[in-house]
């Protein structure tokens, strides 16, 4: 089973491009939007016209006959993705698309950091020195003292962490449960979380709106499935240091459709960052066939 994913470097590789492409798409939208709808509200909407997605999901989320262990898990999750959702969707009104994908670098890191002091898993000089490099790529993005920290870029500091316990949790949940149970039921369990704090502050959307939040779903679908057949297809020490074309998407993006001025600041932080998530994944690439030759699970 190893074998083919390891002998299709370019079909991953070109996923991961598409799934790249697919998250932009979602940060152009979302950034269109703006703040005319608060960013609950905005969030909900994201995942309620998304459920359509869903519907094939159920079925093997009733399959699974989930414990009462599980479900916890999953609703822990989803609280924790119900807020990362919302402090991206506030940053993304408020800061560069560049800034936003930079820091979004972070969360791998944070995994890394959360791996060794909850799930025990080692954290060696190495690995230990990519993860200050990459903490220091994020100073030099926000350059406190230099630059003044906008609540958007707190949003996002914030957001990376939360992203990073929904995907401990997921570690946690991949070796006993599809990866379509774990999608389906975080997309259920945010749309739940989501709903009390949109209805707190909702703001009757037009039908513009409703179609672009819409296309937001289809771009975010179409990214989590790319990236999961670019994951199937090669491993992540290929296919990771790809997503860095994230952030040119996102400059170019900036900087045509919505005049924001490239930060060169910014660039060279996220370049940092990524460079050190590439660095992490190889590492852990090389210490899974070290200590064991056993294809690994696609982590969602």
């Amino acid at each position: 089973m190893e074998k083919p994913t390891q002998s299709r470097p370019l079909i991953g590789v070109s996923w991961m491009i598409f799934t790249g492409v697919m998250f932009v798409g979602v940060t152009a939208v979302v950034k269109h939007v703006g703040s005319d709808l608060p960013a609950a509200q905005t969030a909900f909407l994201r995942f309620l016209l998304g459920s359509v997605f869903v519907i094939p999901m159920i079925k093997p989320i009733l399959d699974a006959h989930l414990t009462r262990r599980q479900i916890k898990f999953f609703a822990l999750r989803g609280l924790v993705h119900t807020i990362a959702t919302i402090l991206w969707f506030y940053a993304m009104a408020r800061i560069s698309i560049a800034e936003v994908t930079a820091m979004n670098y972070l969360s791998p890191v944070y995994l890394s950091i959360g791996a060794a002091l909850f799930l025990g898993e080692p954290l060696p000089p190495r690995r230990l020195a990519a993860v200050i490099v990459a903490l220091i790529g994020a100073l030099i993005i926000l350059r406190p003292g230099i630059k003044e920290i906008e609540p958007g870029h707190l949003a996002m500091l914030g957001t990376a962490v939360f992203f990073a316990i929904g995907h401990l949790i997921a570690k946690q949940l991949s070796g006993e449960v599809s990866a379509a149970v774990i999608v389906g039921m975080l997309s259920i369990t945010v749309a739940i979380g989501l709903a009390p704090a949109a209805l707190a502050v909702w703001v009757t959307p037009t039908l513009a709106q409703l179609g672009w939040l819409f296309l937001v779903a289809c771009f975010a679908t179409a990214g989590h499935y790319a990236m999961t057949l670019a994951f199937a297809a090669a491993p992540l020490a290929v296919t990771q240091p790809v997503t860095f074309l994230q952030l040119v998407w996102a400059v170019l993006l900036g900087a045509v459709v919505f005049g924001e001025a490239v930060d060169g600041w910014v660039v060279f932080g996220g370049s940092v960052i990524m460079a050190s998530v590439s660095f992490i994944t190889w590492r852990e690439a090389v210490a899974r066939r070290q200590v064991a030759p056993t294809p690994h699970a696609t982590k969602v």
